[in-house]
């Protein structure tokens, strides 16, 4: 007959197998899920960028576009430059 400690080494193998093996599979179901469609044209997007202008120092940030990655504004007759986020 095993010994009590053989039985429960094994048992918590099989348990954390089962673990890594639905850990698993639900890692290559999300990978293999696609992504969700784009918003329709012309419908606004969430985004986070600033901006700066170089002659004259204003910032703006904007928070919604009509695509991913909108062209600068301008101002002072000139476009703004792009401000790197600091992450």
């Amino acid at each position: 007959m095993p010994a009590l400690s053989t039985i429960i080494w094994v048992s918590f193998a099989v348990v954390l197998g089962y673990v890594l093996w639905k850990t698993g599979i639900g890692l290559l179901r999300s990978m293999s899920t696609p992504l969700p469609p784009p918003p329709p044209s012309g419908e606004m997007r969430r985004i986070n960028v600033k901006y700066r202008c170089s002659l004259c120092g204003l910032e703006i940030k904007m928070m919604l576009a009509p695509d991913e990655d909108p062209p600068p504004p301008r101002h002072c007759l000139e476009d703004m430059d792009l401000i790197a986020p600091i992450e």
